[in-house]
């Protein structure tokens, strides 16, 4: 596996990315709508930031609600999504997502219960 991209929760999507673009040098790869927020995806030498900005409820818009904004998940790139999921129920990870299911830039995705994972929400994506 290997680091994909960190996600930030944020109010303002557009105002961060243009911050982060200055900050970083890290121009906007990719955005999109999808599951009632806004993705934008800011590219990086060796992976993203994926700025999440929630516009319906959902999970990002209780996060924000409950912690603020800031960082949300970490994500990491496999090849073999169902086998990174079946090495995880192995070691006793509490799962989210049994299995992958559609995530942003048309990737699949499933997510690992911070409660198993040292308090770290971790994304396994799938290109």
């Amino acid at each position: 596996m290997e680091f994909d991209h960190l996600g930030v929760a944020t109010a303002d999507a557009t105002g961060l990315a243009a911050l982060f673009t200055e900050l970083f040098d890290a121009p906007v790869a990719h955005e999109e709508e999808f599951d009632g927020m806004t993705v934008l995806f800011l590219e990086l030498e060796d992976g993203y930031f994926e700025l999440l900005e929630p516009h319906e409820d959902g999970a990002i818009g209780r996060y924000l609600e409950n912690n603020g904004p800031g960082i949300h998940h970490v994500a990491l790139h496999t090849d073999d999504i169902e086998g990174a999921l079946e090495t995880a129920r192995g070691a006793g990870v509490e799962l989210i997502d049994h299995e992958p299911r559609p995530g942003a830039w048309g990737h699949d995705v499933a997510f690992l219960h911070p409660k198993s994972t040292g308090g770290v929400l971790v994304e396994f994506v799938s290109h």
